[in-house]
C-alpha cells in the first residue's frame, strides 16, 4: 500500500527522500504560519528562526505538494529521514488533499502531516503569533545550520508561486523582509 506525505514548507523545494509521484493540491481548514521555531536549521537556541507550521482556520486552506511513496523500503527510509528532520514537529495527523476547488471526494486521504503544535509542554519550540514586523525582524536576523531564515522564507514564497498558489501570509512576510533589508543597504 502506497504511503503519501504532504509538504506545506520546505518539503516543498526540498525532499530529501525517494518519491513515486507527486501531487500539488491542498488541505481543508487550515493556514500556514511562521510560528514554529528552529533551532535546529534556520536558526540556534540562542536565536531561534521561525518555520511554517499549521493552525486549524476555518474556511481556509493550505497549498503543498503531496508525495506518493510505493515501496516499503522507501517508506521506511523516507519515515526515518522524516523523523530526523521534523523532529521539533510535535504532532502527526493524517489528512485529505483535494486537488480541485470543485471537488467532494478528496483526490487522496490518510496523508501524513507534520504539525507543530501550539502546546509549550510537547512543542518547546513553539513561538506564536507575533505582529508581521515582529516576525520579519526575527527573519531577518536568523541563522542557522541550514543557512539564513530569509532564504527559508523566499525558496517558500518562490516554490508557492511555482506551484500558482498565492499565500498572503508568506507573501506579506517576504515583502516586509524585503523592505527591512533594503533599509539595510
Amino acid at each position: 500500500m502506497a504511503m503519501w506525505v504532504f509538504g506545506y514548507g520546505s518539503l516543498i523545494w526540498k525532499t530529501g527522500f525517494h518519491y513515486d509521484d507527486r501531487l500539488v493540491g491542498f488541505i481543508k481548514g487550515y493556514r500556514r504560519v511562521f510560528y514554529q521555531g528552529s533551532t535546529d536549521h534556520r536558526g540556534t537556541p540562542d536565536f531561534p528562526g521561525r518555520t511554517v507550521t499549521l493552525e486549524p482556520a476555518e474556511g481556509e486552506v493550505c497549498w503543498g505538494v503531496a508525495y506518493k511513496i510505493i515501496r516499503k523500503e522507501d517508506q521506511e527510509e523516507a519515515l526515518t529521514y522524516l523523523e530526523v528532520r521534523e523532529k521539533q514537529y510535535d504532532q502527526k495527523a493524517h489528512v485529505d488533499i483535494f486537488s480541485d476547488w470543485a471537488a467532494t471526494v478528496p483526490a487522496v486521504s490518510g496523508v501524513l502531516i507534520y504539525i507543530a503544535s501550539a502546546d509549550q509542554k510537547l512543542n518547546r519550540n513553539y513561538l506564536g503569533p507575533a505582529s508581521l514586523q515582529e516576525i520579519a525582524n526575527q527573519i531577518v536576523r536568523a541563522e542557522g545550520p541550514s543557512g539564513p531564515n530569509r532564504d527559508y522564507l523566499f525558496q517558500l514564497e518562490k516554490a508557492l508561486t511555482l506551484l500558482g498558489c498565492e499565500d498572503r501570509h508568506v507573501i506579506d512576510l517576504a515583502n516586509e523582509v524585503r523592505s527591512i533589508l533594503s533599509g539595510r543597504n
